[in-house]
């Protein structure tokens, strides 16, 4: 793979995203985010539910529902700024330039077309072929995905598919025309622990080949072992630790990230024990409708001290390339 580490593919600086409730209330989701994604690496967001990882996802592909607006921020994506692009220009880079492959594959395809098909279908929007070139390399696309009866695939329905099969159509369905970056949105959480390992081992196969760049959307730490090169940890709409899959698992900094890690380990060494408690994180999850001036996670954290519930912490450098938002590594 050619070594393109020190170029940004992506650059996402303060990025806002809020939602208007049905009650009238706005609700922050994504609050001053800001990540660089460099070509041809793997970045893990890890977080729990409702942290903003999916709106993460959305506003990369400007696909936010209509309740929800960027109210401010910049994506930058190959030097193109994407909050600029009209509906008709960001039509040309969604599957060309960012792919997205759906955490249920199961409601993304099209129950009534072959899945043959649908990979297709992306291909005759962004490139010009005739109907015997997309066969064909539709074709090439089940095979590099792992499946080794390719034309049975090609004509099969997605009802006569298992999970993991339609995962894999959905990833060469994203793979399709190239893009420079893959959105992995939760590809996992509908699979059972073989096909888990299975889909990490393939979009590490992928990444190696084509040194695509993946943002790797996850509840489960475990997830990225032997796949990130670097993990953001999210909490409340915002990054608060940055780190290697190795300095993440060895040495988690934030009392969020340390509690996320033990709360994964446990339930890998519980393993198909039903009467093992399993550790939880203390305390509500985050009301994104009602932001603490404070930090966010100091309402559950074990650490917590006076100056976190007066104002939000800066972010810290106790180790290189490690930021960190938290009081325990400065005032």
């Amino acid at each position: 793979m050619e070594d393109r580490s020190t170029e940004n593919l992506a650059q996402l600086r303060e990025l806002e995203v809020t939602y208007a409730s049905a009650g009238g209330a706005t609700i922050r989701a994504l609050d001053g985010l800001s990540i660089d994604i460099r070509a041809g690496e793997i970045v893990g967001i890890l977080g729990e539910s409702g942290c903003g990882k999916s709106t993460l996802a959305s506003a990369l592909l400007r696909l936010l529902p209509s309740n929800a607006q960027c109210a401010r921020g910049t994506i930058l994506v190959n030097g193109l700024d994407l909050m600029s692009l009209s509906e008709k220009e960001l039509r040309s880079i969604r599957g060309r330039v960012i792919s997205l492959i759906p955490q249920d594959p199961a409601l993304a395809l099209n129950p009534v077309m072959k899945v043959g098909l649908q990979i297709g279908e992306a291909l005759r929007a962004h490139l010009q072929s005739n109907a015997e070139h997309r066969r064909m390399r539709v074709m090439e696309l089940l095979q590099e995905v792992g499946f080794d009866q390719a034309a049975e695939i090609y004509s099969a329905y997605p009802h006569q598919l298992s999970g993991g099969q339609k995962q894999r159509i959905a990833i060469a369905q994203a793979l399709a025309c190239k893009p420079s970056l893959l959105i992995a949105d939760e590809p996992t959480s509908k699979l059972d622990v073989t096909l888990q390992a299975e889909i990490v081992t393939l979009l590490s196969q992928i990444r190696r080949r084509r040194a695509t760049a993946i943002l790797m959307i996850s509840h489960d730490p475990t997830v990225f072992a032997g796949l990130a090169d670097r993990i953001a940890v999210i909490y409340a709409g915002r990054i608060i630790e940055v780190g290697t899959a190795a300095q993440i698992f060895g040495r988690p900094l934030h009392p969020y990230t340390q509690a996320l890690v033990r709360i994964a380990i446990s339930s890998v060494a519980a393993g198909l024990n039903a009467r093992t408690r399993l550790p939880g994180i203390e305390g509500e999850a985050f009301d994104p409708s009602c932001v603490p001036v404070g930090c966010r996670f100091a309402p559950r954290c074990p650490d917590r001290m006076d100056v976190c519930s007066r104002r939000y912490p800066s972010e810290f450098l106790p180790e290189p390339h490690r930021p960190v938002s938290c009081f325990k590594f400065g005032g």
